[in-house]
């Protein structure tokens, strides 16, 4: 499935330059990280995962992606019962509003031959930024479905990064806490990393931290088309 992605990213590539006269864009990424992490849980077992995403947007704010990585199917919370990709397909909108960016979306997690496992969640994200600083404050709610046990979940995040001219990296720093399906008795989790740019290459370091499963640094190289 990754690889089909990856190579469907490939093929589109050419297309972007097209789209520019248009209002509509694509953009499109690849890579691989040392250890899936997601709100602080490994989903691969603390092994490396190939990762691909796709966005398609138009000029009036309105975006749908998709992003597939590979899981290991015995992770954390088996969220991949049965499975070893997860797929998110997300539609949404994101802008400006009264001077914050604002980003709203409905996504899909999906897992290809899991039992019961899929779900829908709904996160909304404000931020601006202040110079070489950017702060964004979000909140992700998950109603009551099947893969919950009929239960809802809910999940909230600050983050801070700092992109000053003339540094060759970005520092980044993010605090989560969530309550309900995925975690009965709450869970905390945080993370602080740096990226550099290298063109359309970008390599990252990150740890990655919480209190229901032990940290880690995470690296990562992923490639824009």
């Amino acid at each position: 499935m990754i690889k089909a992605i990856i190579i469907s990213i490939v093929l589109l590539a050419p297309i972007s330059p097209a789209l520019a006269q248009s209002p509509w864009s694509l953009d499109a990424t690849a890579g691989v990280v040392s250890d899936y992490r997601y709100r602080g849980y490994s989903l691969s077992n603390g092994d490396p995962a190939l990762q691909a995403g796709v966005t398609v947007g138009h000029t009036s704010g309105f975006y749908g992606d998709a992003f597939v990585s590979s899981i290991d199917e015995y992770g954390i919370g088996d969220d991949g019962d049965g499975a070893d990709i997860e797929v998110t397909g997300s539609f949404g909108w994101a802008g400006m509003l009264a001077g914050f960016d604002v980003d709203a979306a409905v996504s899909a997690y999906r897992y290809p031959d899991g039992d019961d496992v899929n779900y829908l969640e709904a996160p909304v994200q404000i931020g601006q930024t202040v110079g070489p600083l950017t702060w964004t404050v979000g909140v992700a709610y998950a109603p009551a479905q099947d893969a919950l046990s009929d239960e809802d979940n809910r999940y909230g995040w600050a983050g801070l990064a700092y992109a000053p001219d003339g540094w060759p990296i970005s520092v980044s720093g993010t605090v989560g806490y969530e309550d309900g399906a995925f975690a009965p008795d709450g869970k905390s989790d945080w993370a602080v990393g740096a990226e550099r740019d290298f063109g359309p290459a970008t390599l990252a370091l990150t740890w990655i931290d919480s209190d229901v499963d032990a940290g880690a640094f995470v690296a990562s190289a992923f490639v824009k088309f």
